[in-house]
């Protein structure tokens, strides 16, 4: 799963009460990032949900909406006591910088003239763009926080101008992403990753059942989208795709995993006495008895038993019921009849 989307267990730039439970439902989603703000709650509070995204497995997100030098400085002290993983806004880095300094937190202020609560940016992209720049630079800095649908103006353009000027450090876009084509965008102007959370704790983002879990559902099969990590596989019936042919000793493609081939073939009487010089097989039997020959024994393999096959042992499969019918995983490269060649070679294999 991708680490871009940040659940933020806040709305309107502040922790809400309950949030250990929002943390719990997103958790179990596998987001894998989950923050809250400097506001909202006690330092108590903010400790005892700190607890728990850790207890959760997650990465723990502070974001600073504070934007006085001693409530941001008050607010880095905090993260570093309870071990957040990545502290998110504020604007003052001279005020910041010293209280996290040697203990391994990654850091990233906001870009740009950041003002009100909640948090809005202001000023043209060439003034965001310098300033996210001006920061990156900075010892102690590994990106910035860019709160691009907090301003009027073109988004999605603003990013990219920034990714460009800071690459390879990321930025991370906040505020206010409630579409799958805010997600789309995201993504397509190479941000590193985005905060939810007013949007999906108030059941606002587009298209998805007002409760969080759909919410946040909603926009994880987004980003899976932009990402292109949305799978076209679906089930395959075995029976139903033996039953769609009837020649024997011509595998047919199954599926493909990375470089191997999951084929289907139907098997009657012995095969040729052949040899794969550098693939393995696997043959799975689904219907009938095989017995496969080796040259110091013969092994029966049963209907729901596998047997395999390594490359180099020369080897000849027989069919003890006709059709036998086989799954077989191989190399992609895998030549039915091996190092023997011969009339029952195939090499254009056709897919059920």
């Amino acid at each position: 799963m991708s680490d871009r989307l940040i659940f933020m267990a806040t709305r309107n730039d502040a922790t809400v009460a309950g949030a250990e439970t929002l943390v719990e439902t997103a958790a179990a989603l596998g987001i894998r990032r989950i923050g809250f703000k400097d506001v909202g709650l006690d330092r108590n509070g903010l400790a005892a949900l700190h607890a728990r995204i850790k207890a959760a497995g997650a990465e723990s997100v502070l974001e600073m909406v504070s934007l006085d030098p001693a409530a941001e400085a008050a607010a880095a002290r905090l993260a570093v006591d309870l071990g957040v993983d990545l502290l998110l806004g504020g604007r003052h880095s001279d005020a910041v910088l010293p209280v996290i300094a040697g203990h391994g937190l990654r850091y990233m202020p906001f870009a740009g003239a950041v003002s009100g609560h909640p948090s809005m940016l202001s000023g043209s992209d060439d003034e965001i763009v310098a300033d996210a720049a001006r920061l990156s630079a900075m010892d102690g800095v590994s990106g910035v926080d860019l709160l691009a649908w907090r301003r009027p103006g073109d988004a999605a353009g603003l990013i990219a101008k920034v990714v460009a000027a800071i690459t390879p450090k990321p930025v991370i876009v906040a505020g206010s992403i409630d579409s799958p084509a805010a997600v789309t965008a995201v993504v397509a102007a190479g941000a590193a990753g985005f905060t939810i959370g007013t949007a999906a704790i108030e059941g606002s983002f587009a298209g998805a059942a007002p409760e969080l879990s759909a919410q946040l559902g909603a926009a994880l099969k987004a980003l899976a989208e932009a990402e292109g990590r949305i799978s076209a596989a679906g089930t395959v019936d075995l029976a139903r795709a033996f039953a769609g042919f009837d020649d024997c000793w011509s595998p047919r493609i199954g599926g493909r995993i990375n470089d191997m081939h999951l084929k289907l073939v139907k098997l009657s009487g012995a095969f040729v006495w052949h040899r794969h010089e550098v693939e393995d097989e696997l043959f799975l039997v689904t219907r009938g008895r095989l017995l496969m020959k080796f040259r110091d024994r013969d092994e029966e393999v049963a209907a729901g038993q596998f047997i395999i096959v390594p490359h180099g042992v020369e080897h000849c499969p027989v069919a003890l019921d006709e059709p036998c019918e086989v799954v077989l995983l191989e190399p992609a490269t895998t030549v039915n009849t091996g190092t023997a060649g011969g009339g029952r070679t195939v090499t254009h294999l056709k897919s059920i």
